[in-house]
């Protein structure tokens, strides 16, 4: 028998990006509302009930309430919002984490997918507080940059429509100026850190894409290590992983650029350690697409581990 799902919000764009991963596949049902009863609470519960699997691709609130409009039915849940990604009880939807994690998701009821700009400087962090290099006091500073497909819908269409009164006419922008981004709660817990990162986004004039970088002093890490021990750390960490991959050191430093695009329409994430041997600093950089490993394509990767796939 095939598993039923239900993406809940199956019309916004990392809903679209699911439907389209998931049509042609014969070992699931895809359950689905039409558009015009999407506001339904009467029909959006019912589907919830009947679904195996739901999929929320819902502002927070919305996915509070489809939890609780199948309490009690055995439906599982994978949250593509913010709202559940420091929540107890619920598993966090990166499966090269740390050890085990694959295994956690496979058996969760409740699996609270990844952000976009998360997953690339958790991706980074974690290998390093687990290796006991990184304290998690230490200073972070994070920047990216990512395709405007990560704001939705409507900044979509602010970035193609320009006769639109609302239409961005920048090229590149850096938003969250206050400093109070939501993806930050997620940073800290899921990447071991204690102290807030400074953490500035920005958003280029590319459908779909992102760096994440994280700039690090080598003589405030412990043991003042040098640009081979965080290679091998973050290689270690994630060694026979399929969707996370360490570039080679001396691949990486004969790059004259990084297109913030290099990984678009993959589900992978490629992490670069930068810098010159000696100078005492380096900086990690994650490239991956916004809506592959950062949204539709962990999903994916989470409902087969659901699955037993």
């Amino acid at each position: 028998m095939t598993a039923k799902i239900f993406i809940d919000g199956e019309h916004g764009t990392t809903g679209l990006q699911i439907r389209e991963r998931l049509a042609k596949r014969d070992d699931l049902t895809l359950l689905s509302l039409p558009m015009d009863d999407r506001r339904d609470a009467a029909k959006r519960a019912r589907f919830l009930q009947e679904a195996d699997i739901a999929i929320l691709c819902l502002p927070d609130d919305a996915a509070r309430e489809a939890v609780s409009l199948a309490a009690g039915e055995g439906t599982r849940f994978i949250d593509a919002s913010t709202a559940h990604r420091t929540a107890d009880n619920w598993v966090y939807g990166f499966a090269e984490l740390t050890s085990g994690q694959a295994e956690r998701i496979a058996a969760a009821d409740r699996v609270a997918n990844v952000g976009c700009y998360a997953i690339g400087s958790v991706a980074m962090l974690r290998p390093l507080t687990e290796a006991g290099i990184l304290p998690r006091n230490y200073p972070v500073t994070i920047n990216a940059v990512s395709g405007y497909s990560g704001g939705g819908k409507q900044m979509i269409a602010q970035m193609e429509d320009t006769s639109r009164d609302d239409a961005i006419a920048a090229n590149h922008f850096a938003y969250a100026l206050t400093l109070a981004h939501k993806h930050l709660p997620e940073i800290m817990m899921h990447g071991e850190i204690a102290r807030k990162p400074v953490f500035t986004p920005a958003v280029g004039r590319f459908a779909q894409g992102m760096l994440v970088n994280l700039p690090l002093h080598l003589d405030l890490l412990d043991s003042n290590p040098d640009m081979a021990t965080i290679h091998t750390a973050l290689s270690d960490h994630y060694a026979g992983q399929k969707h996370v991959a360490i570039a080679p050191l001396g691949e990486a430093n004969t790059l004259p650029r990084l297109d913030a695009e290099a990984m678009r329409d993959t589900d992978d994430l490629l992490i670069h350690v930068f810098g010159t041997e000696g100078g005492g600093q380096i900086n990690l950089v994650a490239a991956l697409d916004n809506l592959g490993k950062g949204a539709s394509g962990s999903a994916v990767q989470n409902l087969d581990l659901m699955l037993g796939r």
